[in-house]
């Protein structure tokens, strides 16, 4: 079990004060991580505060990824709260939905510009101090949509196909350097998000129809695959893009 302990090790989490981020971070700090939590709203001092307990460092900070200073500070103040960073998740985005003929330019250039942009620059940040140190753990947070398209989507399509395309070729720089990168691509989760689609008796019914696991996935499903691409135990696991989303992509 050592191969998974993360004890002493320093963790940011992104887009995690609820949902899948939260418990990605959860995930972590249960395995003996340090963490940074974040969000673009107040909710992040509350979740941090739910998480913490006597044995566990959580740092909560506040920040609209959607900022290109916003992004460089919430790097500065990571390394600034844990002293350094061995294991980066970017797991924040969000959404617009108009169909492709009619998608107006500036939520496309937003959702790229969180979405992706962030993203890289997260990863290049984390990247150039984790080469430096000779190691390092950076999981991005793909999409069943990096695979299968989605419709009136196209922002979001464009964006996490990039994020599998941009983890493939960072890892072909950075893991000869000791740095893996990898992707995580969850399926259909029930958050509070999802909460309609998950009882629409129309789409949501047909989604789950096409789940061979039969159930929706909740966030705590992604905590065994956080863990494994976090710790040692996939020190020659590099430019994966692993589904976790209970049979979806294989029916």
């Amino acid at each position: 079990m050592d191969l998974f302990d993360l004890t002493g090790k320093k963790a940011l989490v992104t887009g995690s004060s609820r949902g899948i981020g939260r418990a990605l971070a959860e995930a972590l700090l249960e395995a003996g991580a340090e963490v940074v939590v974040n969000g673009v709203s107040e909710r992040v001092f509350a979740t941090a505060k739910e998480l913490e307990t006597p044995e566990r460092t959580v740092v909560p900070i506040q920040a609209d990824l959607a900022r290109r200073e916003d992004v460089q500070c919430l790097f500065d103040e990571t390394l600034d709260a844990l002293g350094g960073l061995d294991i980066l998740f970017v797991n924040h985005g969000i959404q617009r939905g108009h169909k492709a003929e009619n998608f107006p330019l500036p939520d496309w250039d937003l959702v790229l510009e969180v979405n992706l942009t962030s993203m890289f620059i997260l990863d290049q940040l984390a990247g150039r101090h984790m080469l430096a140190r000779g190691s390092g753990k950076i999981i991005n947070i793909a999409s069943l949509i990096s695979i299968i398209g989605g419709q009136n989507v196209p922002a979001y399509a464009a964006a996490k196909g990039g994020v599998v395309q941009l983890t493939k070729a960072l890892s072909n720089e950075w893991a000869g350097r000791g740095v893996t990168v990898n992707a995580v691509v969850p399926g259909f989760i029930h958050t509070d998000l999802t909460e309609d689609l998950v009882h629409d008796p129309g789409e949501g019914a047909s989604l789950l129809a096409r789940i061979p696991k039969q159930r929706w996935g909740v966030p705590d499903d992604l905590k065994g695959i956080a863990v494994f691409l976090a710790s040692k135990a996939s020190d020659y696991v590099t430019g994966a893009v692993i589904p976790v989303d209970g049979g979806f992509l294989v029916r």
